[in-house]
């Protein structure tokens, strides 16, 4: 896939991991649509630079997808990249009775899946249009192995690695490639709470998607997703036991 003189949407490109994408596609002189759910935080993440176009959206609304499909293809006929980088995670534990389990995982899935799914579909006749485009789907290292401390984002995210496979192989006689970017622990205030202080710099995921990108990599393991990738190859149990290696500590805290 070509990474210069694309017309790219990022879908959640506020901060952390979508940020860095998005200078870095700025920088290969791509034009970039970045979207975020606040407007102020939206203007002061791009403030500064050229060649990016914001639009406030959140891909959990069904009536703000179809306006903003309508939207692009009116005013970015040759849009070719969509990334889709919004999430939703949520701390909590399957047993605790005074935790809404359901409602945390429906929003899960509705914002790192089922929204994802929608998306992907608006914008498939656009992006078959023309000579080469690509979906870019970013799940985790917790789409193979989940952590129990957050059960609907894991799944959530497994959820998003089967659909994503099952689209690259539907797509592949067209123009469309489909990648899915699958980031270890990674230091931004999204994985805060979860430790995200011991994580990777989000420009090292950043440096690794491009790369792929131009490679034709499809599956793209950053960092410790890869090693896991690899220990859950070979014994699935362990793998669970290392991601998982402070579950007692957290049953303790909740």
């Amino acid at each position: 896939m070509k990474t210069s003189k694309n017309t790219v949407l990022i879908i959640g490109g506020t901060a952390g991991i979508g940020l860095e994408i998005v200078k870095q596609l700025i920088a290969l002189d791509n034009h970039v649509i970045v979207t975020g759910r606040n407007k102020e935080r939206l203007e002061a993440a791009i403030a500064g630079l050229k060649n990016v176009t914001a639009i406030p959206f959140d891909v959990s609304k069904a009536d703000e997808v179809e306006n903003l499909v309508e939207r692009i293809t009116k005013n970015f006929p040759k849009l070719n990249m969509v990334i889709n980088n919004a999430g939703k995670a949520i701390l909590y534990n399957l047993a605790d009775a005074n935790v809404d389990v359901f409602s945390n995982a429906e929003e899960e899935m509705l914002t790192n899946y089922l929204s994802i799914i929608r998306m992907n579909q608006k914008f498939l006749p656009l992006l078959k249009s023309q000579n080469e485009s690509a979906i870019v789907n970013v799940s985790s290292i917790v789409a193979y192995v989940p952590g129990i401390n957050l059960p609907g984002y894991a799944a959530s995210k497994a959820a998003l690695h089967s659909y994503t496979t099952s689209l690259r192989l539907t797509l592949e006689n067209t123009s469309v490639k489909v990648f899915e970017l699958m980031p270890p622990l990674v230091d931004t205030e999204f994985s805060k709470e979860i430790g995200g202080h011991n994580g990777i710099k989000p420009s090292l995921v950043a440096d690794e998607f491009i790369a792929a990108l131009a490679n034709d990599d499809f599956e793209i393991r950053v960092g410790d997703t890869a090693k896991i990738y690899e220990l859950f190859r070979q014994s699935p149990i362990a793998a669970l036991n290392v991601v998982n290696a402070n579950r007692k500590d957290w049953l303790q805290t909740v």
